[in-house]
């Protein structure tokens, strides 16, 4: 099969396309014959040598972290689904590639009104969202919550999933027209960082009693603020640095507003807990695709041969929603 192999570590010139064998599937896998597969800036940093896969080093380095696509083999234990299904799925390793390989438990029905090549948009950003939202951020019908860089894949879903549920949510982006696109997918305030601090916005909007839950992917520079930010037994929940990784704390702020501050990964988290994650996500978001509710946002897409335009496409932070890689036979 046609697969994208890491041979080197480098710029989106090292996205080398290889023939590698296709995957077989275990007793409790099915496999996906791809149709699509997401950008996430999880596969820049694999790509420069920075996100290793977990576990042993695989034969071949492919990189991607969802499919989606039709089942063309089950495992003999898989009762769920069966060839021919419509599926969606959160990976380890693997979704750059005509086919792919995941447990029965960590694969998802396609909702009926998505098309097969977007919903390749949905298992990283919606589960990631998810569980940064009400798993680890304790949020719920009321809170205030602060999403920082709203417009990204998982930004555009948490702010949809915290709408939905009865939550305030205020955004923050870099341009007028992502505080447009934040502000059409629920979000009451949007803030252009460029134009205006998020803290004195955070200040006003809440009348001074800050935010229950933040959204942080952005790490070294805005940690400061994150904690002025946030509300008495207020939760930040860091998915990302792209700022950097250190920082100084002033520990005032978190014992004086007894604060949490919570990291959290899919990608290295045990099998079983994503697993348990994937179930609880089909019970409780999962009908809101189906209900209208919710949906998956797409930038663009590309073709597999153009997946180095892409990379570069995503580096330069364009981009409102997901970047979808068409994965063509």
């Amino acid at each position: 099969m046609k697969a994208i192999v890491l041979e080197e570590f480098g710029g989106p010139e090292v996205l080398a396309t290889r023939d590698v064998p296709e995957p077989l599937p275990g007793a409790e896998d099915v496999r996906i014959r791809v149709v699509a597969t997401a950008l996430n800036r999880a596969d820049l940093l694999e790509r420069e040598g920075h996100y290793p896969p977990p576990g042993e080093k695989p034969a071949h380095q492919i990189p991607g972290l969802e499919v989606s696509g039709v089942v063309d083999q089950v495992g003999e234990r898989v009762t769920a689904f069966q060839p021919g299904d419509r599926v969606m799925a959160l990976l380890s390793e693997g979704g750059y590639a005509e086919y792919a390989v995941s447990p029965e438990r960590m694969a998802m029905p396609i909702p009926e009104c998505i098309a097969v090549e977007e919903a390749a948009a949905i298992p990283e950003a919606f589960l990631t969202a998810f569980d940064a939202l009400y798993q680890q951020g304790g949020a719920g019908p009321g809170s205030r919550v602060l999403v920082h860089a709203g417009a990204s894949g998982v930004g555009s879903a948490a702010i949809q999933l915290a709408h939905r549920r009865g939550m305030s949510v205020m955004a923050t982006v870099g341009s007028q027209l992502k505080v447009e696109a934040v502000r059409a997918f629920g979000a009451d305030v949007a803030v252009n960082y460029h134009h205006e601090q998020f803290l004195e916005r955070v200040g006003q909007w809440t009348q001074g009693q800050g935010v229950d839950v933040l959204l942080d992917f952005i790490g070294q520079s805005y940690l400061g603020d994150n904690l002025k930010a946030l509300a008495l037994d207020g939760t930040m929940v860091l998915i990302g640095t792209l700022s950097g990784v250190e920082s100084a704390i002033d520990l005032r702020w978190v014992l004086g507003k007894r604060l949490r501050i919570q990291g959290t990964t899919l990608r290295s988290r045990p099998i079983e807990k994503k697993m348990a994650l994937v179930q609880r996500f089909l019970k409780e978001a999962w009908p809101l695709f189906n209900d209208g509710a919710i949906a998956p946002v797409i930038d663009r897409a590309y073709a597999l041969a153009d997946i180095a335009e892409a990379h570069r496409y995503m580096a330069s932070n364009q981009n409102i929603g997901k970047i979808i890689i068409r994965m063509e036979t």
